[in-house]
């Protein structure tokens, strides 16, 4: 091949040299484009524009009202309010015991606003633990077969109800009394055992309904100092009480008025707080 026929080839280009970097350098952008996890507890109960109205003959009653309400995980939350308020209908919606008549409830991030009987039944039993005012222990059997109960209708095994219902009441201070029946416990031990009976499937909620009510101010004391301590452990608890100092207790205080929340507000913020320390309640 000639050489006036010869492709040339094309000169290289020379770079200039890099140049020193002055100041901060930048971070490179971020590939993932999902949004930032969150941060905190979690919201475990969510109610949204809850309505709920029996009928009673021609007349409509409006038990909630329109009601919003939110709960983070390891919360402790008191609900407060004159009888006709609302506080029992919002226990039961709560507790899956009752349903909404519109809007929306979440729990532990499941909407169970339209769930059938039978799906309701089973949320219960696996993420709601109730203690009541009046106990509702079975008289005939031991304190062991009280705390067994939930755990039966979701056929554990024995050996494993045995062995999760001693658990429960130790952790309730009630080691030596497993083979006691009620007529045998005192007022205070039998609000034990009711506690121990609603921690023994790990709920993610424990709802009391005047867990004082029926206790003299000793027991209370020793009732409320073991929610105190199941809180600090990291359980969250709803409770519906009309006594201040035992609001007190709480982290927030929710008040009830028509089947509203007309009030929520942290605990040194409400006026039970101001009451207890010698103020005047509003």
């Amino acid at each position: 091949m000639s050489a006036r026929w010869r492709r040339k080839r094309p000169k290289r280009k020379t770079r200039p040299p890099p140049q020193k970097r002055v100041g901060k350098r930048a971070d490179p952008p971020s590939r993932s484009r999902r949004p930032p996890l969150p941060t905190g507890p979690k919201t475990i109960i969510r109610l949204r524009a809850v309505k709920r109205i029996y009928k009673v003959g021609t007349e409509r009653i409006h038990a909630l009202d329109g009601l919003d309400l939110e709960v983070r995980q390891n919360e402790y939350v008191a609900v407060m309010g004159q009888s006709g308020s609302g506080k029992s209908t919002l226990m039961n919606l709560i507790g899956c015991l009752d349903c909404a008549t519109s809007g929306t409830y979440e729990l532990d991030g499941q909407d169970v606003t339209t769930m059938s009987p039978a799906a309701l039944a089973q949320v219960r039993n696996q993420k709601i633990g109730f203690v009541f005012q009046s106990f509702e222990l079975l008289p005939r059997a031991d304190a062991l077969h009280n705390v067994e109960l939930p755990l039966i209708y979701s056929r554990h095994p024995v050996w494993s109800r045995r062995k999760l219902a001693v658990e429960a009441l130790t952790r309730v201070g009630l080691a030596e009394r497993v083979d006691h029946r009620p007529n045998q416990l005192s007022g205070g031990e039998k609000q034990r055992v009711a506690v121990a009976r609603a921690l023994i499937n790990h709920p993610s909620i424990l709802l009391a309904d005047e867990p004082t009510g029926n206790l003299d101010s000793k027991t209370s004391r020793e009732i409320l100092a073991l929610f105190d301590r199941l809180h600090d452990e990291g359980q969250t608890i709803i409770m519906v009480t009309h006594e201040s100092d035992v609001a007190c207790h709480a982290q927030r205080i929710v008040r009830m008025l028509d089947g509203k929340v007309v009030s929520d507000l942290p605990t040194e913020q409400d006026t039970a707080y101001a009451y207890r320390n010698g103020g005047q309640r509003l």
